[in-house]
């Protein structure tokens, strides 16, 4: 069941991290992502290859401390916004902060369920039910977590490349975004293949773990 629980969680977290950057980028003037049909909590157009299969199941076959993935990314047309590399960076931004708040959520409900179970009616039915909503809030938390720290990483195509740009002068920016096409065949290596004592897969375990004790979950 909890299989089947992380599961759902995960596609509809990754669904709406989508969905966020789909309607951001419609109120910047990008109507895109609405035009064809992503502003929709059906899976279906949000299945990646990549980023929906490919990368858990490495992930699961590599024995990686964490196991995560994303949805298909919601097609941008950056030559509908206002304010160009700003605007961009925002509705990148707008994804992550998503997950932010969907972790954040998760985690409060978990301590408002832990503070009243005590208080509960001692009954069997009520009792699986309880631990039901635990694992699902629980699993919300963590999830959320993982695909904020995930796409926060400023590795091409990920939303951190496009708010690191920002930061860098417009033909460097351009040089280092260029990197997409081949940026998802850097971040499986470096999620797999630790270099010189660096792994990717452990810095983002060691991050999870930190937030998991900020929120105290």
């Amino acid at each position: 069941m909890e299989l089947v629980i992380g599961l759902i969680v995960l596609i509809y977290s990754a669904i709406l991290h989508e969905i966020a950057h789909g309607y951001v980028a419609d109120r910047f003037g990008d109507p895109t992502a609405r035009l064809m049909g992503r502003l929709t909590l059906n899976p279906l157009p949000h299945i990646d290859p990549w980023m929906s299969i490919a990368l858990p199941l490495l992930l699961l076959l590599s024995g990686s401390p964490i196991i995560f993935g994303g949805a298909k990314p919601v097609p941008i047309d950056p030559y509908n916004f206002h304010e160009g590399r700003k605007d961009i960076a925002l509705v990148a931004l707008a994804g992550p902060l998503t997950n932010v708040l969907l972790a954040i959520a998760g985690s409060l409900l978990l301590h408002g369920l832990r503070a009243i179970t005590p208080y509960l009616p001692q009954d069997m039915y009520l009792t699986i039910i309880v631990n039901i909503v635990y694992i699902i809030l629980s699993t919300i938390a963590f999830y959320n977590i993982l695909l904020a720290i995930f796409n926060l990483l400023p590795i091409p195509p990920l939303d951190g490349s496009k708010i690191f740009a920002l930061l860098l002068p417009d033909d460097l920016a351009n040089a280092y975004l260029s990197l997409s096409s081949i940026g998802i065949f850097i971040l499986f290596f470096l999620l797999l293949f630790p270099i010189g004592g660096f792994s990717l897969s452990a810095f983002i375990a060691s991050l999870f773990g930190f937030a998991k004790n900020l929120l105290g979950i």
